[in-house]
């Protein structure tokens, strides 16, 4: 499954890219990660249908990933699933408006990352098993 990591920040992918390791759950499909740095990229990235679930950096420059998000779910048919990484707990209602579908914050608890990344890449899977059924 192609899982992209969008940052501007290489530190923040790669910390990403550590709490997702091959699988992050043993009942989910192996994650393909694609690192995404540039909101340019991203966007042709997702034009070309090359994404099945998104982690986006709030915090990434110049575009942030809750800006990015919600321009996604407004304009992508049939837009993955997002994971959204909140510079502070207290940006949950800005996640909310983003239309995020999972959230965890800074700093990076890989753990947890990885359980909200498994419950998307499931979700995922089991809406392409329906629609293919």
């Amino acid at each position: 499954m192609k899982v992209v990591v969008y940052s501007h920040d290489a530190d923040t992918r790669a910390r990403v890219r550590l709490a997702i390791g091959q699988r992050p759950a043993p009942d989910v499909p192996e994650a393909e990660i694609i690192e995404v740095a540039t909101h340019p990229a991203l966007i042709r990235l997702l034009d070309a249908g090359g994404a099945d679930v998104m982690v986006l950096d709030g915090e990434a420059q110049p575009a942030g990933g809750m800006g990015v998000c919600r321009q996604a779910k407004d304009e992508v048919f049939d837009c993955p699933p997002v994971l959204l990484i909140i510079g502070r707990a207290d940006d949950g209602w800005l996640a909310t408006w983003s239309r995020a579908d999972a959230v965890v914050s800074h700093p990076i608890d890989p753990a947890a990352l990885a359980e909200a990344l498994a419950g998307l890449m499931r979700q995922r899977a089991a809406g392409h098993r329906a629609v293919t059924a």
